[in-house]
């Protein structure tokens, strides 16, 4: 039902995030069985106490799998600080390297550490990908355009948050990108229930208020831009909302 209520609401397609090797599995059994689904394998950097350089082996195979077509979540998550600092350095950057390795992009998550990203990054010289529900402002997303990486709006755009209609303001539309974050940070009226794709909607018509366009503006432009993040071809936006 999940999956309905989204493509009602004209949501066309899934990008399916893993956070570790079990979730990644999980995340390309159901990009085969849902409708034009795709998945990210990766490990979280919660779960960075945990990883082995074997774990790189397992993340390689997966990436094989045609609807696989990114690295992540991956980056570093200083405000939880679920694992060492150190260890999500060491994970962050093991993992960066096997996607330059396979020419694939990666899905960021950053929380209080975009300095060591943002220095990791360019030392490995990974320049694709996304920051995934971005929480910076527009300084932090500047630099990450500048980087060459797309930044991703989730429902935390519609709390009223100045610093992040800022950085959305700050950049330009062929790299902006909106999400779910399901199951958390549901947008607007569903703020504190659990979140699911057809609220996207939400999130992209508070996206055409801060920008003072039309809400078929935004879905066509973050619909091609996500395309272009997938490297998959062109396809019509009609019909794509509401």
């Amino acid at each position: 039902m999940v999956v309905a209520r989204a493509l009602e609401r004209g949501v066309k397609g899934f990008l399916i995030v893993g956070y570790d090797l079990e979730s990644s599995e999980r995340a390309i059994e159901l990009a085969e069985y849902l409708p034009w689904s795709y998945a990210a394998v990766g490990i979280h950097p919660h779960d960075a106490k945990e990883f082995k350089e074997e774990d790189l082996k397992v993340l390689e195979e997966m990436a094989a799998h045609e609807r696989v077509r990114a690295i992540g979540e991956i980056g570093l998550d200083y405000y939880r600080n679920y694992s060492p600092q150190e260890d999500q350095r060491r994970a962050f950057r093991a993992q960066l390297e096997l996607a330059k390795h396979l020419e694939m992009p990666v899905v960021l998550h950053v929380r209080k550490a975009f300095p060591d990203v943002f220095k990791i990054l360019q030392e490995v010289e990974v320049t694709e990908g996304v920051f995934h529900c971005f929480s910076g402002g527009i300084q932090e997303a500047q630099k990450a355009v500048e980087l060459g990486f797309y930044v991703s709006f989730a429902g935390s755009l519609t709390y009223g948050s100045r610093k992040l209609e800022k950085a959305l303001k700050g950049i330009s539309k062929d790299r902006i990108l909106l999400e779910t974050d399901a199951p958390y940070l549901a947008p607007g009226d569903y703020r504190g229930q659990r979140n699911e794709p057809a609220y996207l909607v939400e999130t992209a018509q508070k996206a055409a208020e801060v920008l003072g366009v039309t809400l078929r503006d935004v879905a066509t432009w973050t619909f091609q831009n996500a395309l272009r993040f997938l490297a998959l071809p062109e396809r019509e936006t009609e019909d794509t909302v509401e």
